[in-house]
């Protein structure tokens, strides 16, 4: 282990690449830190060896448009056949009874399934940088980062479902004017139980693929965030589903039932809490993470809210099967490249928080989709892959008779026009606010993927909703297909 040489300051500045730290000692001054974090950047180049065994943080992978593509490329299908499940089974359920009787539920749908950007992907992110950077390489650091972060978004994972609940209460009360008090506790009870248990098990998934990833050479930015997504939509929708049934036909024999449910997995937020305190990293966040968490699930209530209008009628059901591929694909997208821009930020030794940042002009399309960095060539890979990954995924969905749409050459053109006007925004947004965030002191691993996650569900059901309208409008309409 090479330390800083005594001398003056001029022999110091010439020799910036000498300036390497002991990982677990409590460094002092700017001085240190950056050159902490650039030999984070550095390739291993020296062969010394030190009787210190503390962990040098590893050097980042190198990366071509090829290696990114083909590393995105099956955890991309992957999540993206794992949203078409859960658009089959949207399909299918949209017809129980619980969703007929009391159709709020749909309004949780986006809010529940974003929970996959708010929470489990914020976490591959959180997870992915402290791999890449070196700070899960001991047994003792890993364990005790996983422990911190599984407790926290368990907690977050009850406040924002039981958030969402009322979000679902609301929104549904506003039109109508009808307020029931034993659906909104039926909404409670089904959105607190299923963000706790499919972020709990979304969460193990994740740890794994991440220690696995940097066990076999790939860049966890790459893969961790479409797996998370792979299995969670169709996760949280079973469960939803499920859930939401049993706690339906609940309500013609007992009344203690839903609120025993709910009260039971509030009760166990103060464990959890107490748990993640323990850890540094998500401390920090458990006290100032919560503003992207909720305004996110806000942003998704509202695309829930029109997912509730649109599929409740039946000129527009065909919509259902098509609104978890579309939301998932754009929120898969976006968070790898939130994830890699936060980790390029982490790596390069960037200063987080500037005492009086400078006004940072807003990138440019041009910048983002077609600069020389590695951050734009992701993103070029990245848009290239929605048309081809749409149209597998159009084509299974058709394959399996799903759905109440035929595929015509019309549909498959306003769908691929909105599934690629989602994606070129968000690509653009996520630039830009991870950015933002960073020259403003916030982790954008905690802030920028819950909100560029819900925002993609606003856009794609948005977009979706407008698709089925102006075809309604033009004469292509069918909802016989699938019945």
């Amino acid at each position: 282990m090479l330390f800083p040489l005594a001398g003056d300051n001029d022999q110091e500045n010439e020799r910036p690449d000498m300036v390497v730290l002991d990982c677990r000692a409590n460094a002092k001054g700017q001085r240190e830190e950056d050159a902490l974090l650039e030999n984070a950047s550095q390739s291993n180049e020296s062969d010394d060896t030190s009787t210190d065994q503390s962990p040098v943080p590893p050097a980042p992978l190198k990366e071509t448009s090829f290696s990114i593509g083909l590393q995105v490329l099956f955890p991309f299908l992957l999540a993206g056949f794992g949203t078409v499940a859960a658009g089959m089974v949207l399909d299918i359920v949209q017809h129980w009874t619980v969703f007929t009787e009391v159709t709020e539920v749909f309004i949780l749908v986006p809010a529940l399934l974003g929970l996959k950007g708010n929470l489990e992907m914020t976490l591959a992110s959180r997870l992915s940088t402290a791999a890449n950077i070196g700070q899960m390489d001991t047994a003792k650091d890993m364990w005790k980062m996983i422990m911190g972060n599984l407790a926290l978004i368990q907690v977050q994972a009850t406040v924002v479902g039981f958030l969402a609940s009322i979000a679902a209460v609301i929104f549904g009360w506003i039109p109508e004017g009808n307020f029931k008090m034993g659906h909104a506790v039926l909404l409670c009870a089904s959105s607190v139980a299923t963000a706790f248990i499919a972020s709990l098990l979304l969460g193990l998934i994740m740890i794994g693929v991440i220690i696995a990833s940097r066990k076999v050479g790939i860049n966890p930015d790459n893969v961790a965030t479409p797996i998370a997504a792979s299995l969670g939509d169709l996760i949280t929708l079973a469960l939803l589903a499920g859930i939401s049934t049993g706690l339906y036909k609940e309500l013609e024999f007992n009344d203690y039932a839903n609120p025993m449910v709910c009260a039971f997995f509030v009760a166990l937020t103060p464990i959890w809490v107490l748990i993640a305190r323990r850890t540094p990293s998500t401390r920090e966040v458990l006290y100032s993470g919560w503003e992207p968490v909720i305004i996110a699930m806000a942003i998704s209530s509202v695309g829930g809210l029109i997912l509730d209008k649109t599929v409740s009628n039946p000129n527009f059901a065909g919509m259902a099967v098509f609104t978890p591929v579309i939301n998932g694909v754009g929120g898969n997208l976006v968070a790898v490249q939130a994830s890699r821009i936060s980790t390029y930020l982490h790596m390069n030794a960037l200063p987080i928080a500037e005492p009086n940042p400078a006004p940072r002009k807003c990138p440019t399309p041009w910048s983002t989709f077609f600069g020389s960095g590695v951050n734009a060539r992701s993103a070029r890979v990245l848009f290239l892959l929605v048309t081809p990954g749409h149209l597998v995924f159009l084509y299974t969905i058709n394959s399996m008779q799903g759905g109440h749409t035929t595929l015509t050459s019309v549909f498959i053109a306003f769908y691929l026009a909105a599934a690629l006007l989602q994606v070129v925004i968000l690509l653009y947004l996520a630039d830009w606010m991870v950015n933002w965030m960073w020259h403003r002191g916030m982790d954008p691993d905690n802030f920028s993927i819950p909100y560029l996650t819900a925002l993609g569900d606003l856009l794609g059901t948005g977009f979706l909703a407008l698709c089925f309208h102006i075809l309604w409008l033009i004469g292509d309409r069918d909802t016989d297909v699938g019945d």
